[in-house]
């Protein structure tokens, strides 16, 4: 709907609300073809083993699409004309037609589009479809149109977190459990012996609560060489007690264990710390994803923000030559993926559980319903902003004032380069440095 998602068009530029040259076939044939054709790919996928991989794309296809959705349902309610809603730019490989708007894919799927005629002063409109143009809809009618596809990104991200926490489970900050059991000197450790199990959560050590920090508990067990240490762990809601001896870390080998500095004893007893599930609820959820989406939706607008700094401008190139500043800045958390990054990292969080995949899913909606309404073209936000100054300019005048883009061309340019230079570094990185798994 913005001019990153108006498509391409080859020949002449047609005049909007001409009727474009599609196909004759009925839509339950083209459904039935596509189905066909998504029937093969599934097969394919299935063949190679690339399920997940197939998972994440129509994942991230199905965001493109809601996101389009948001903006057509947008511009259907403002009674303005729709003529095309499709997957992909370039020549069309599949489509139909159903009243005045074309459904249908085309040859490079690197996003979608709605066509809306008359997003602009400088689009030409048969002078039959100028009273349902987007420039001639009232005030916020436009601003929903140009707000609906962040919107819809907002939305996918509210009921993904929801099924997250309410469902699904997230790892617990109060509370601690036991984690895979590791072998001591080559064989089963204390903690084991003890009947100790994975998923016991810690409830006291020595008569001490123990919460989510591992600290008090990696202390009792290091100053307790030789001598008993009594854990309470509470195993499907019932309390458990168990008394534990650990053994000296410094003659005994632990696997993963970090000796203290000095020579002095330390007791290990075979045992990695993991944090529990939970599960809030289905109403406690709402409260917590209301919360959750703030607190991610500002991570995502800081991060938003460092992307156009001339700082993060840099880095990318030095990402893009170093595979030591790549690490780094993945390390830091401020390195920006390209689509071959994000769908690698989608599908690791894939193989690593559903968690990590919904939280990954969360994630890049906020991103891009926030990256979408940066206030300037090609983005929703510039015909956002576009919108709000139209609307200051046309006062309480009756006549509507239509701001001349032709005077933002040259910041569109701009932008489209600064996006260029933004594609091409953090795909080169993600080629060449790919970001190691998080997950695994």
């Amino acid at each position: 709907m913005s001019l990153l998602d108006t498509p391409v068009d080859e020949g002449r530029a047609p005049v909007s609300g001409d009727t474009p040259v599609g196909p004759s076939k009925s839509a339950a044939r083209s459904l039935v073809e596509l189905g066909l054709v998504v029937v093969a790919i599934i097969a394919v996928a299935a063949a190679t083993h690339h399920l997940t991989l197939l998972l994440v794309v129509a994942c991230l296809i199905v965001m493109i699409m809601v996101h389009e959705l948001g903006h057509f349902m947008a511009a259907k309610h403002g009674k303005m004309k729709v003529t095309e809603y499709f997957l992909g730019f370039g020549p069309r490989l599949w489509s139909f037609r159903k009243g005045e708007t074309e459904y249908g894919v085309k040859a490079f799927p690197l996003g979608g589009y709605v066509k809306i005629p008359g997003m602009t002063n400088l689009e030409e409109v048969v002078t039959e479809d100028e009273a349902r143009t987007y420039r001639q809809q009232p005030f916020r009618a436009r601003l929903l149109v140009a707000v609906a596809g962040s919107a819809m990104h907002f939305l996918m991200a509210f009921i993904l977190l929801w099924v997250l926490v309410s469902f699904v489970g997230t790892p617990s900050d109060t509370q601690l459990s036991v984690g895979p059991l590791v072998q001591v000197g080559g064989h089963a450790g204390p903690a084991e012996a003890a009947g100790l199990r994975p998923g016991d959560v810690f409830v006291s050590v020595d008569g001490k609560a123990v919460g989510g920090d591992p600290d008090p508990l990696i202390s009792a067990i290091h100053s307790h060489v030789g001598e008993p240490v009594t854990i309470v762990v509470s195993r499907d809601g019932v309390h458990h007690t168990v008394v534990v001896t650990p053994v000296d870390g410094r003659t005994v080998h632990e696997a993963g264990a970090t000796a203290p500095a000095g020579n002095a004893p330390f007791g290990v007893i075979g045992v990695s710390f993991a944090s529990p599930t939970v599960r809030a609820g289905p109403l406690t959820g709402v409260g917590r994803t209301v919360t959750g989406l703030v607190h991610y939706s500002w991570a995502s607008v800081v991060g938003v923000a460092h992307i156009f700094t001339p700082a993060a401008t840099v880095q990318r190139f030095e990402n893009v030559t170093s595979a030591k500043a790549a690490s780094q800045s993945a390390a830091d958390g401020t390195r920006v993926s390209s689509v071959v990054g994000a769908v690698q990292a989608a599908t690791d969080a894939a193989n690593a559980g559903a968690a990590y995949f919904l939280g990954i899913l969360v994630a890049i909606n906020l991103f891009l319903g926030i990256f979408n309404l940066f206030p300037m073209l090609p983005f929703d936000g510039g015909h956002v902003a576009i919108a709000v100054y139209e609307k200051i300019r046309s006062g309480r005048r009756k006549i509507q004032y239509h701001a001349d883009v032709t005077k933002l061309i040259p910041y569109t340019w701009a932008m489209l380069a600064v996006l260029g230079v933004l594609f091409t570094t953090t795909l080169l990185t993600d080629i060449l440095h790919p970001m190691a798994n998080p997950f695994g």
